[in-house]
C-alpha cells in the first residue's frame, strides 16, 4: 500500500454541520459551524470554534451564550447559505424564512426548524490561531416531539441529519450497530 504525505491539516471528517444562533442586545444572528463536538459528559460540555472575523464572534464573546441547532436534509440549503453569507449584511432568518423561538435557559433564539437545539453558556474562550474555541456548558436540550418514538425515546433516524466532509454535505447513512454490539453475547 502506498501513501501520500500532505502538510498538516484538519482531515478529521465527517463533522456535524450545525447552525449556531446567538443574540446581542439588539440583534439575533444565525451562522454555520462545522468545528463542534462533545468535550465532557458530566458536566455536559461542548464547544464551537469560530473565526474572529465572523459577525457572531463578538456577539457570543459578549453574551457568553449560544445555541447549537442540529441540521437536517431539509435545512441543508440554509446551512450552506448561513456559512457563506454574513449577518453584517442581512438578516438571514428573514432571507431564508427561518422561524425562531425563545430559548428556555438562555437569552438567545433557537431555530424552530431544527430537530434538536442545545442551549449553551460559555465557560472559557481559548485563543488558538485561525479560530477561537468557545468551551461551553450545556444548560438545556430542546427536542421536537415529532422525533420521539412511541416509547418516548429520541429517534435520531427520523431527523435525516447532515454532516460536512471536505467541502461537501452528506446525509447520515444507515444504522450499522449500536454501542457495545461488538462484544454482545449471542
Amino acid at each position: 500500500m502506498s501513501r501520500q504525505i500532505w502538510k498538516p491539516g484538519t482531515l478529521v471528517y465527517p463533522v456535524p454541520a450545525v447552525l449556531i444562533t446567538c443574540r446581542n442586545m439588539n440583534e439575533d444572528n444565525i451562522f454555520t459551524v462545522a468545528w463542534t463536538g462533545t468535550i465532557c459528559s458530566d458536566p455536559a460540555m461542548t464547544y464551537i470554534s469560530v473565526r474572529k472575523e465572523r459577525h457572531s464572534y463578538n456577539m457570543i464573546r459578549q453574551s457568553k451564550e449560544f445555541c447549537i441547532n442540529l441540521t437536517t436534509k431539509d435545512l441543508a440549503f440554509a446551512t450552506d447559505y448561513c456559512g457563506v453569507k454574513s449577518g453584517r449584511n442581512e438578516n438571514k432568518f428573514n432571507s431564508l424564512n427561518l422561524e425562531k423561538e425563545e430559548c428556555t435557559k438562555i437569552n438567545a433564539p433557537m431555530l424552530k426548524n431544527s430537530p434538536v437545539t442545545i442551549e449553551c453558556k460559555v465557560k472559557e474562550i481559548k485563543e488558538l490561531g485561525s479560530h477561537d474555541m468557545f468551551l461551553a456548558e450545556v444548560v438545556s436540550i430542546n427536542i421536537d416531539d415529532k422525533y420521539m418514538d412511541e416509547t418516548g425515546k429520541f429517534d435520531m433516524e427520523k431527523c435525516n441529519l447532515i454532516a460536512y466532509s471536505h467541502g461537501q454535505y452528506y446525509t447520515l447513512g444507515e444504522n450499522i450497530g449500536k454501542f457495545g454490539y461488538s462484544v454482545k453475547k449471542n
